[in-house]
């Protein structure tokens, strides 16, 4: 579904709806206002205005366009990788190594979409859009032979998300954690057992946060 959305602003938009975000990072949904954002892009508060109409379509068209942007990165992290589990791997290694200012972002969109109905049901569709990948992985390892599935991949799907945003939801509390290597041997392991894999925790190349 689309959110409220007006057409002014051309190319100059995205550039403003990214410093939204950073803005929504740093001070969060309540305390994000046209002089924050026109202080960081530039723009005038006027101009933003014009753009958005009210603070809030600012806010939530920002969120939208930054989710959207999410769901296409994990599903080209997901193209890259032909084995099921590789690919598995793949898209728990981005979620656990996002950003600060990522884990920032999707914990207001959770809280916002708590509170308003459109962002409510946008919600419902960004998250059908960013489990899918996953769910594919899953049924393909199946299908395939590479897993023996003992449980639904619907529900292997949702017990590994669950635990990927609740380890966001942590950090971004600045609750006490293991690290994202930790949480990954573990989680990895655990979801090897309910696939049936033998060799769960390819090495991660790149760096941990």
């Amino acid at each position: 579904m689309a959110l409220r959305r007006r057409r002014a602003g051309g190319a100059k938009r995205a550039a403003v709806l990214q410093a939204v975000a950073e803005v929504l990072a740093a001070r969060g949904f309540e305390n994000t206002r046209f002089t924050d954002v026109s202080a960081a892009s530039g723009v005038a508060i006027s101009t933003l205005q014009n753009y958005f109409g009210s603070r809030e379509d600012m806010i939530i068209e920002a969120m939208e366009v930054f989710t959207d942007d999410e769901v296409t990165a994990l599903t080209a992290a997901a193209a890259d990788e032909a084995d099921p589990w590789r690919r598995l791997v793949a898209l728990v290694d981005r979620s656990l190594n996002n950003s600060a200012s990522t884990r920032q972002i999707l914990v207001e969109f959770w809280r916002s979409a708590m509170r308003d109905d459109d962002l409510r049901d946008y919600s419902r569709d960004v998250q059908a859009r960013y489990r899918a990948p996953f769910v594919a992985a899953v049924r393909e390892g199946g299908e395939q032979g590479a897993f023996t599935l003992a449980h639904d991949p619907e529900a292997v799907t949702d017990l590994l998300l669950a635990a990927l945003a609740g380890l966001i939801v942590a950090r971004v509390q600045h609750h006490p954690t293991p690290t994202p290597a930790e949480f990954r041997q573990v989680l990895l392991a655990q979801l090897a057992l309910m696939l049936g894999v033998d060799d769960p925790i390819p090495h991660r190349t790149d760096r941990d946060e």
